[in-house]
């Protein structure tokens, strides 16, 4: 997958997960766009430990991959700033 096609699918996961978690308000572009691209990473090595596919293109299932990789990504930020 191109770099552009990464950049826009991260910037759209990381808002979905920040809107879903409620830290959009509190999050800018630039944060959305590293929790969806590091999301995604974290998701597909989520994923493959349970035998699925990780991030395989530009299509839905990678966007749900990098979704709840972005949303683990940000509650566990969660948790470390409470602690």
């Amino acid at each position: 997958m191109g770099l552009i096609l990464w950049i826009i699918l991260g910037a759209l996961a990381g808002w979905i997960a920040s809107v879903m978690m409620r830290t959009n308000a509190k999050q800018g572009f630039l944060e959305d766009l590293f929790f969806g691209i590091a999301g995604a990473v974290v998701g597909g090595l989520i994923f493959g430990l349970f035998g699925q596919p990780g991030i395989m293109g530009f299509n839905i299932y990678s966007l749900v991959v990098a979704v709840l990789g972005s949303a683990a990504l940000i509650y566990i930020g969660r948790l470390m700033r409470h602690t």
